[in-house]
């Protein structure tokens, strides 16, 4: 029987994983980058689409992120 307390370690969250969290959060702050009218889908802006995707993709790293320190 070892008595190393290094062997009994819980599992570490995964840093690399929270830092995908930033991601969304640095889309949105650089403005310049979707502040445009083209290229339209549906009759709605880039300006506006843009955002509504970045809302899904959020949900989906924030589900990607959940999964991996569950």
């Amino acid at each position: 029987m070892s008595d190393n307390p290094d062997d009994h370690k819980p599992m570490r969250p995964v840093m690399w994983a929270r830092a995908l969290l930033l991601v969304p959060f640095v889309a949105m702050l650089w403005v310049s980058s979707y502040n445009t009218a083209e290229p339209m889908i549906g009759g709605i802006p880039f300006f506006y689409w843009y955002q509504l995707a970045w809302i899904a993709i959020s949900a989906a790293l924030i589900g990607f992120v959940y999964w991996l320190e569950r």
